[in-house]
């Protein structure tokens, strides 16, 4: 059953955090709901502009109903991922999803307000969330790109002002983490300084947290030996940096890269084992197969496992 995003946060804070996971084909979105059902875990399925372009917003919404067809009972929420206006308006529109996130990160604070209250005052009406983000991420997602040298802390001292003036109802931080799997590539961890104080401005306020895959360093060296050409600097967010962020408030965290580190060394290696092979049916079975085994480990990373339950 889709619940409200807000309601999903309200339970999970300082306890548990949401595991968000960015879907853009059916392999993923049956593995996610599979998984969600085996671990009796809530969780947030997103789609981001980039994957809406790929396979159209219809597709991806009747992937997902689908699904919840198939798997009737989970507890989850339908978001939109690092969306502009014309995406937010459309996922607004389509009744489909129970929250939007408008990035305009990029933009000065008095812009970012502007454009962030424009599609709060849109989503309100239907109850549905809105996701801001204040300060910027490095790394590259889908068609996003940023150079370290623009990226950009969240400054504490402004956080409780652009939450106030736009009536957001959870942000996304910069506090060291990066889109892609290069993050931390200097050794650098979580600002936990920056968290704190966040915390403080925004007592009880659901923070997000982008850019949180692990990145398993196992999956790099076997996609690089089946082929691949991927940097020994790929480094994800630690386990116990992800598990301490959630008594700061940490409720949504997002998770992509994994998926697609996972999606890469199936097919190498699948082709690469199987010379003539031409299904690719055969690989997408072993990466629905694989991805709940994956999940599984961030429902429990996450203390989401055996969570769902609380919301019924």
């Amino acid at each position: 059953m889709r619940v409200p995003t807000s309601v999903l946060f309200e339970k999970a804070y300082g306890k548990f955090c949401i595991p968000a996971i960015n879907i853009s084909n059916p392999e993923q979105v049956l593995g996610l709901f599979s998984a969600a059902k085996k671990f009796n875990a809530p969780f947030i399925i997103q789609t981001t502009p980039a994957a809406r372009d790929y396979a159209s917003p219809s597709m991806l919404i009747n992937y997902i109903n689908a699904a919840e067809e198939l798997y009737p009972g989970l507890v989850f929420a339908v978001h939109l991922d690092h969306g502009n206006e014309k995406h937010a308006a459309d996922a607004i529109a389509s009744n489909a999803y129970t929250s939007v996130m408008i990035d305009a990160s990029h933009d000065s604070f008095v812009n970012n307000i502007e454009r962030t209250k424009a599609v709060v005052e849109l989503a309100r009406p239907k109850n549905i969330s809105v996701e801001a983000e204040l300060g910027v991420l490095s790394g590259v997602e889908d068609d996003l790109s940023v150079d370290e040298s623009n990226a950009l802390y969240t400054d504490p001292n402004k956080v409780k002002e652009f939450v106030e003036a736009t009536h957001c109802t959870s942000l996304a931080v910069a506090v060291g983490t990066s889109h892609g799997a290069y993050k931390f590539s200097q050794g650098e961890g979580l600002r936990f300084d920056l968290l704190d104080e966040i915390q403080q401005k925004l007592p009880k306020f659901p923070i997000v947290l982008h850019g949180a895959s692990t990145i398993d360093p196992k999956e790099i060296d076997r996609i690089n030996k089946a082929g691949g050409n991927l940097s020994k600097k790929a480094k994800g967010i630690s386990e116990e940096d992800i598990k301490k962020a959630i008594s700061y408030g940490i409720c949504k965290l997002n998770i992509a890269t994994d998926l697609r580190l996972l999606w890469t060394r199936i097919f190498r290696e699948f082709f690469m084992e199987h010379d003539g092979e031409w299904d690719h049916l055969k690989p997408g079975k072993q990466y629905m197969e694989e991805l709940e085994y994956l999940l599984e480990k961030k429902f429990v990373l996450l203390n989401a496992k055996n969570k769902a339950n609380l919301y019924k």
